[in-house]
């Protein structure tokens, strides 16, 4: 099986270089050349909660380099979803599978607008906090499981594979017949911590032991658990504080990629985590407005970003 990760960011490269210890073909591919080329020169280096390890692989900064990939695995940002499925579209061999994982809400929907939802999978991974150190080198906080699922449903021997091939790089994999429900299970966390995160410069675990950060983390991940049951998501969630509270106190030193982005000065993906919540709220007439304070302000922060 060749596998093509497209987006090697934090996430994309812990997946790629555990992948690729495990003795998979994976190329990692990107638009940062930097990073690219410190793969090539030295390896990926993978450091954190699954210990310490360089992992030996290929790497381009151009998709149509990989040739026909069995397995796309699309990491990139929201934003960048659109172009990474279009590339992806472009290098699957016939009977291939496009896995996506993002944060937010709405980029499964667009993967499968491009390549057709039956080649669709969605991937949901949340607890592991990773972040780049440096060109060549991720580092990741927590080891979660990795939750995975048919864009269309059910529990198919294609999905049971590809679960397989995450177990043989280490991961621990969990696959459920409606995926969507885990995608919004995530959300809920995502919205929790992003923007309060971001406008506190605070860590999951400082914004968990200060009480006015804590009260605006639990004000958004409640009004988007309400807008989860007014849609009629079935997520297994009967207190959203003490869910998003559990999910926090396992990785404390975290900081959100929406920090992180805030941090590289460059803007985030507040409108499909935060941003999201009363865009979906106002379909059922529902009012979020912590959420949609918390969005503006971080829109608010990111003008500066441009100047």
């Amino acid at each position: 099986m060749r596998i093509a990760i497209i987006g090697t960011g934090a996430m994309g490269s812990v997946y790629a270089g555990l992948l690729a210890s495990a003795g998979l073909e994976v190329w990692a591919v990107d638009a940062w050349a930097d990073h690219v080329e410190a793969i090539q020169r030295n390896g990926l280096r993978i450091s954190g909660a699954s210990g310490e390890r360089t992992a030996k692989l290929a790497a381009t900064t151009d998709a149509r380099e990989v040739g026909r990939a069995d397995l796309v695995i699309i990491a990139t940002k929201a934003r960048d979803v659109k172009a990474a499925a279009m590339a992806g579209r472009d290098i699957l061999a016939d009977g291939g599978v496009v896995l996506t994982i993002q944060n937010g809400l709405g980029s499964a929907e667009q993967v499968a607008e491009i390549v057709g939802p039956e080649r669709v999978l969605i991937g949901v991974v949340g607890g592991f906090g990773a972040s780049l150190v440096a060109p060549g080198h991720v580092h990741h906080n927590g080891w979660e499981f990795v939750r995975l699922g048919e864009y269309n449903g059910g529990l198919t021997p294609r999905l049971e594979h590809i679960g397989q091939v995450w177990e043989r790089g280490g991961f621990r994999v969990l696959l459920f017949p409606d995926i969507h429900k885990m995608v919004w299970e995530k959300f809920i966390c995502n919205v929790a911590f992003s923007g309060t995160c971001t406008l506190t410069n605070m860590t999951i675990g400082e914004v968990l032991l200060e009480p006015n950060a804590w009260r605006v983390s639990s004000l958004c991940a409640t009004e988007a658990f309400e807008v989860a049951k007014a849609k009629g998501i079935a997520v297994e969630i009967d207190d959203p504080v003490a869910y998003v509270h559990s999910f926090g106190e396992k990785i404390p030193n975290a900081r959100p990629s929406m920090l992180l982005d805030h941090m590289a000065r460059r803007p985030s993906e507040v409108d499909v985590i935060n941003g999201a919540v009363p865009r979906v709220a106002a379909e059922f007439g529902l009012a979020t407005p912590v959420n949609t304070t918390v969005s503006s302000l971080v829109r608010a922060r990111e003008t500066a970003f441009k100047i």
